[in-house]
């Protein structure tokens, strides 16, 4: 395997562990703050943490590179446009829906778009591996045992993350796809402004927000968007140029692992044998496409040679 795809995927299973953590941060907003009010507020300052890096990259890349021809600015905008509003769908499903259920089974349940990813992907033209398949199908059977009922029920909570599983799909195919023609920096503050502004508007229609909730919120707000957003976001813009979309999602599929553990750790919830056992396949899967890819690579790597 080679060296990138080691360190894209390393970095990867980091985001999965801060966007886990990022379900416990988010269980505790809803203390304080509505779920669009808290998704405002906490993209608004992922966008703003990144500023700093959008101009030393600025800088970094000389004059020349400072500003983007027309085309180019059209294609950040509307790359920007595009990603924020899947961000802004996929982010305002699971907010909600994390106020009826727990954090482990909005991590578990999110990790959904493992599969979605490479079925999505075959109208794109893209071509999963039969790791990544196989991977896929065991994270998926994980999900079920862990979000379906003894008696084929699901909660409006796990519902809602279902339904959002779809829009962090998308949201993957697209970083995929737009991660290597655009700068990742300015890419991410644009996608997080999109995902604040229209979180903030829905705000203002359906819920009430003021200085002194948003200011007793502080922690949450902050790992929220300096922690999972600010940094874990635009990791993945950069993880995501030396690895495959499908593949992608089956490493990110762990953060189901770490939200049940944080939640364990944190909130105090503790999962039964039903969800013990989706824990067990969801990793069983992730392992399973990581060993199955790097077979494929090292036979690949053995007739070139």
């Amino acid at each position: 395997m080679q060296a990138k795809t080691i360190k894209s995927d390393l970095l990867l299973l980091l985001i999965a562990a801060i966007w886990g953590g990022g379900f416990v941060a988010q269980r505790k907003g809803l203390d304080f703050l509505g779920p669009f009010s808290y998704n405002g507020v906490r993209f608004a300052l992922g966008s703003l943490s990144l500023l700093p890096l959008v101009y030393l990259n600025r800088r970094r890349l000389g004059p020349y590179h400072g500003s983007l021809p027309q085309a180019s600015t059209r294609a950040l905008i509307h790359g920007g446009l595009m990603a924020g509003g899947a961000l802004f769908m996929g982010a305002s499903l699971q907010q909600v829906g994390i106020a009826y259920t727990t954090a482990g089974n909005a991590g578990f349940i999110t990790g959904l778009y493992v599969v979605l990813v490479p079925l999505l992907g075959t109208f794109w033209g893209q071509r999963p591996s039969i790791g990544t398949w196989l991977g896929a199908v065991l994270a998926a059977a994980g999900l079920f045992f862990l979000s379906v009922t003894d008696h084929f029920t699901i909660g409006i909570g796990d519902l809602l993350e279902l339904i959002g599983a779809v829009f962090w799909a998308g949201h993957v195919l697209l970083i995929g796809w737009l991660s290597p023609r655009l700068d990742p920096f300015k890419l991410s503050a644009l996608q997080f402004a999109v995902c604040s502004v229209l979180s903030l508007i829905t705000a203002f229609v359906f819920e009430s927000m003021t200085l002194t909730t948003v200011v007793a919120a502080w922690r949450p707000i902050l790992y929220g968007g300096l922690i999972s957003v600010g940094f874990a976001y635009t990791m993945q813009v950069v993880a995501q140029r030396d690895a495959h979309p499908a593949h992608t999602a089956v490493i990110l599929s762990a953060e189901g692992v770490f939200a049940a553990t944080w939640g364990w750790f944190f909130l105090g919830e503790v999962l039964g044998s039903r969800g013990l056992l989706g824990c067990a396949l969801m990793l069983a899967g992730i392992l399973c496409s990581e060993l199955c890819n790097f077979v494929i690579q090292v036979r690949s790597s053995a007739k070139t040679a």
